[in-house]
């Protein structure tokens, strides 16, 4: 079986207002996301949008658009409905690239669905890269994963998993023997799953820690986790970001 990618894609940010049309490298940043995912294995690549504006855009240089409601709480949700609409059947699988990731490797969103398409008792799978510096490591805004022996989730935290109370804080960088992993949110999900899990509440553990997901370990699905084949680059949340992706990418050109 393949499989297939959604990119969900909203105009609004409070960061970057308009950010999947913003320009970088002289093309709209929702274009080279598009690009990135053409480029894997993927039967079909769809853009989810709530907004004319990106699906014009989007049109315009050949994606095809699956135009979804406005009052989605996540891009999860926005992909549920994608499927809903497709009319995918419970065990294909669907892959959500955010609409802010235009480094993504091909090779690791061809990963993430081959590592689904071979579990079928998963629910959904995704990647991790190692935390090599105490910065990443304490800093909340990298979401940090522990996993089994056989790549199941047991928990994902904003916090520093495993908690070494005999040697933390450490100096940078961390020492080899430290195995932490910082989770990439590049997800596969089973299509059948995702019809349930966007009826499950909120749970305390998502809302504690702001991951939603969380919701699907609460609920008792397994999430398959890989140390990603290849290391995504900076994704897009902010004109920093716009400025550091945009020196990337030109100096990919000129090679």
């Amino acid at each position: 079986m393949g499989f297939r990618v959604v990119i969900p894609s909203r105009y609004g940010s409070s960061r970057l207002p308009g950010k999947p049309l913003r320009d970088i490298a002289g093309k709209p940043l929702i274009q080279h996301v598009f690009e990135c995912a053409m480029r894997s294995d993927a039967e079909q690549v769809i853009v989810a949008t709530d907004d004319q504006r990106i699906a014009d855009v989007a049109t315009g240089f050949g994606a095809e658009v699956c135009m979804t409601s406005p009052d989605h709480p996540s891009g999860t949700d926005r992909l549920a409905e994608v499927t809903t609409k497709l009319g995918c059947a419970d065990g294909e699988v669907i892959v959500n690239l955010q609409g802010d990731e235009p480094l993504m490797p091909p090779e690791v969103i061809n990963q993430v669905a081959t590592n689904l398409l071979q579990r079928p008792d998963a629910a959904m799978a995704t990647v991790c890269k190692r935390i090599k510096t105490t910065r990443m490591l304490f800093d909340p805004h990298v979401c940090k994963v522990v996993f089994d022996k056989n790549g199941y989730a047991l928990y994902f935290s904003r916090a520093a998993i495993p908690w070494d109370r005999e040697r933390f804080p450490l100096d940078e960088p961390l020492p080899e023997f430290y195995t932490h992993y910082a989770h990439i949110g590049l997800y596969a999900y089973h299509c059948g799953f995702l019809k349930d899990f966007v009826t499950w509440p909120v749970c305390h553990l998502e809302e504690t820690e702001s991951l939603e997901q969380l919701r699907a370990l609460y609920n008792g699905r397994k999430i398959h986790v890989e140390e990603a084949k290849a290391v995504p680059g900076p994704g897009v949340d902010t004109e920093n970001d716009l400025k550091e992706v945009a020196a990337i990418l030109a100096g990919v050109h000129q090679e």
